[in-house]
């Protein structure tokens, strides 16, 4: 085992978490298991939090090659975590069942690569990862909730609110930046000349007006992130001077409690730092994957509009209870415990949730019966028919904002 993990324990509470020893924060480990993991992240810890530590920098870990689901496009694709290239592999009969016997791809296989450059490889990824300091800038043009979310986390970091710029055309939202000590403006032109990063959180639509107006001021030495939904990549690099770096990032509205699932995509001119410069500064909103381009509408209607289902499903379980008898309050209040916990449960056990389902279930008890009803009113259909709608929706924003004002 490397010796970086001198300097860390396992969480007792999530086996997938190490604890610094020397500031009790709590690092992702990264891997599939209790019995896979990565230390890069570990490592990046020790050298931005800690540099006066000393360790072995040649007991590096292995490299670690990640096989997601089965989607021949991820052979290019960088896990955040381990920041090594992420590969597909087809998984075994086994591994991808389901309980009820369905086939379907679930939980990650963690390979190890006994590649002599390994070691190297880590080792330059590891310098290549940004030293975040408390003077680096950050503009957002767009002053919604997701960016008030992204705001929220990237304070919980290093970045001083003082280094924070919004801009609005209204001060309709500005309020509560202000209160985060966040520099507001009406002008986007000043956010982009006083900022490094600049997150462009417009509605789709706006975007091309918006790019368009900050086009001059953007320099190479500026990093764009979008985070409007169905914006592609190649729309963003033509409104923008040639060679600029352009990332596009989909969060969702859980990142205002910092509990959110944001899913980026580099493109032509972001490098691999720029990718772990955003994933420092948004490590506290939540969980943050790189993929390629083609799976962020894809996560626009998993996890983007999919909060809104759950929503709804919770609705549906509180109305439930209400019908039978229990306080709309009382009843509106475990709802959401109840899905609070079924997330943190998914989320920290691995295992898949037709696995977590069946240990609920007892033969002739309650849960089969009321999983029953739900399979008869097709409720899984239903799901995946709205994730596939909304998927498609947020492709036909991309269709609609490439057609306007795009210079060739």
């Amino acid at each position: 085992m490397s010796a970086v993990w001198t300097y860390f324990t396992i969480s007792e509470k999530n086996p997938r978490m190490a604890i610094c020893k020397a500031c009790n924060k709590n690092i992702s480990r990264g891997g599939s298991s209790a019995k896979t993991f990565s230390t890069s992240g570990l490592l990046y810890h020790l050298k931005s939090k800690h540099p006066d530590s000393e360790f072995d920098k040649k007991a590096t870990p292995k490299r670690k090659i990640h096989a997601r689901s089965p989607t021949p496009a991820a052979a290019d694709v960088f896990d955040m975590e381990s920041a090594h290239p992420v590969v597909t592999t087809g998984m075994n009969e086994e591994e991808s069942k389901h309980t009820d016997g369905s086939m379907v791809g679930w939980s990650p296989i963690c390979l190890d690569d006994d590649d002599p450059s390994a070691t190297q490889n880590l080792e330059v990824n590891i310098k290549s990862e940004p030293k975040m300091d408390s003077q680096f800038r950050i503009g957002f043009i767009g002053a919604g909730n997701m960016a008030f979310g992204i705001a929220k986390g990237i304070l919980s970091g290093c970045v001083l609110p003082t280094n924070v710029k919004v801009s609005a055309p209204s001060l309709r939202n500005l309020g509560r930046f202000q209160e985060l000590n966040i520099t507001t403006s009406h002008s986007n032109t000043e956010v982009v000349c006083t900022s490094d990063v600049i997150f462009v959180a417009v509605k789709p639509h706006l975007v091309p007006i918006v790019l368009n107006e900050i086009s001059q001021h953007v320099t190479d030495k500026h990093t764009i992130v979008s985070v409007a939904a169905g914006v592609t990549l190649a729309t963003l690099e033509e409104l923008l001077p040639q060679g600029s770096c352009v990332i596009r990032l989909m969060p969702n509205l859980p990142c205002v409690v910092l509990e959110g699932a944001l899913l980026f995509a580099r493109g032509t001119n972001a490098k691999q730092e720029h990718g772990a410069l955003l994933c420092s500064l948004l490590q506290h909103c939540g969980l943050v994957e790189e993929g390629p381009e083609a799976w962020i509408d894809v996560h626009t209607g998993l996890s983007g509009s999919g909060v809104a289902f759950v929503y709804l499903f919770a609705e549906a379980l509180a109305d439930g209870a209400v019908k039978m008898g229990m306080p709309s309050a009382l009843a509106q209040r475990i709802a959401s415990q109840t899905v609070l916990g079924a997330g943190h449960l998914l989320r920290d056990s691995n295992k898949h949730p037709a696995q977590l389902r069946s240990e609920v279930c007892t033969p002739g008890g309650t849960t089969i019966c009321g999983l029953h009803a739900l399979e008869q009113g097709g409720v899984r259909a239903s799901t995946i028919t709205a994730v596939e709608s909304a998927t498609e929706r947020a492709r036909e924003l991309g269709r609609k904002s490439a057609a306007p004002g795009s210079r060739k």
